[in-house]
């Protein structure tokens, strides 16, 4: 996976906050980007942080239009949409982390136990099902593969060890994880 330069990565993480500070009226929305790697179409979650709480973790595989736009998008999803947290206030945005996720593809992973923990992210999948969990979180929370598998599968509705019937769909994908502040 080819990894962002620094200059991208700061556009994409202002992209975000400015797309958050448009949707809350407090600055206008940012200028996208129309060429480059950042008009590239691209998947990407954008995870919020107020404080040390987690706000916001909103993403998507499959892009419409440009990693930029993408971007953008998600930024005001996982501010307003994410089921887990009330939409994002105005007073909080002083003490706002954003942090961005750019993905690969994800692929189908035949050996299920060859999950690379802190490389690979996971996706689960069965029926109406869905579950994902970014490289980052296994690493942050000290998971083994198997710890990881079975915490996508709980995330996504199923039974921890769903992960290890045929019925139930495992991809990975990597991502190019950034962010403001010390960690993201």
């Amino acid at each position: 996976m080819s990894e962002l330069s620094p200059t991208e990565r700061a556009a994409l993480l202002g992209i975000a906050r400015g797309s958050i500070l448009g949707h809350l009226g407090v600055a206008p929305a940012p200028a996208l980007p129309a060429s480059g790697s950042l008009a590239e179409a691209r998947g990407a979650f954008v995870t919020l942080h107020v404080g040390d709480a987690l706000r916001g973790c909103v993403g998507t595989f499959r892009p419409e239009g440009s990693l930029a736009a993408t971007v953008a998008r998600m930024a005001v999803s996982a501010a307003k949409e994410d089921p887990r947290f009330s939409p994002l206030r105005p007073d909080e945005i002083a003490e706002l982390r954003v942090a961005v996720s750019v993905l690969t593809p994800p692929h189908r992973l035949d050996d299920r136990r060859a999950v690379k923990v802190g490389t690979h992210g996971v996706l689960v999948r069965r029926g109406w099902h869905r579950g994902a969990l970014l490289p980052k979180v296994a690493l942050e929370q000290g998971w083994d593969a198997e710890t990881f598998l079975s915490r996508c599968c709980l995330k996504a509705g199923l039974p921890a060890r769903a992960w290890q019937e045929p019925e139930t769909e495992v991809e990975v994908f990597e991502a190019d994880e950034f962010g403001e502040g010390a960690e993201s």
